[in-house]
């Protein structure tokens, strides 16, 4: 998921292209997957990142979408006809993700019919200094971290993975989240 606006971040590049030690994020995020179990990876780009689409188009497949909002571009990327369920969705800003980290979040879903949510205790955030954007209602100590499951049935309930990993815990949405992420890499955070 690339096509957001990033107007947070206040960055003079797009958000997926904004570097994290000298990489773009969706680089990283690309990597991760390469590096995962995932047989087959497609960016979901919009008209809010056009020079993502072009950097990112020889190497992975796009799919437009109206750039409206996560929830908004993940229903449109669903109603692809090269889209089936169960799906992997990882957001573009989430720029520590390795393919260890994925292929835990694959396991712990296994052969289910559910969707799953990938949440990190809001205390993890606060403690590496990273941004809490959202969280999760009633359990508002969870943050989303960008990576979900998207299971076979939309009937089929929609399950939360509670992860302790400082990877996930840091999705670059403002400066500070891209310095965090970039002292990490560093070996400052770990």
């Amino acid at each position: 998921m690339c096509g957001g606006k990033g107007t947070r971040l206040e960055s003079p590049h797009e958000k997926p292209l904004h570097p994290i030690a000298g990489v773009a994020m969706v680089d990283r995020v690309l990597a991760g997957l390469e590096a995962s179990a995932v047989e087959t990876t497609y960016a979901a780009v919009s008209p809010n990142a056009p020079e993502t689409r072009t950097h990112l188009a020889d190497g992975v497949t796009t799919i437009e979408t109206a750039g409206e909002g996560y929830v908004t571009d993940l229903l449109a990327l669903l109603e692809h006809p090269a889209i089936s369920t169960p799906i992997l969705t990882v957001a573009a800003d989430v720029a520590l993700l390795e393919g260890p980290v994925i292929d835990r979040v694959l396991a712990v879903h296994g052969e289910r019919d559910a969707s799953r949510t990938v949440c990190v205790p809001v205390a993890l955030k606060r403690r590496l200094g990273a941004s809490v954007d959202a969280t999760l209602e009633p359990d508002a100590h969870l943050a989303p971290t960008g990576v979900n499951v998207v299971g076979d049935s939309a009937a089929a309930e929609s399950m939360i993975h509670e992860s302790y990993d400082p990877r996930l815990a840091i999705n670059v949405n403002r400066r500070e989240d891209a310095r965090t992420a970039a002292d990490w890499l560093s070996g400052g955070g770990h």
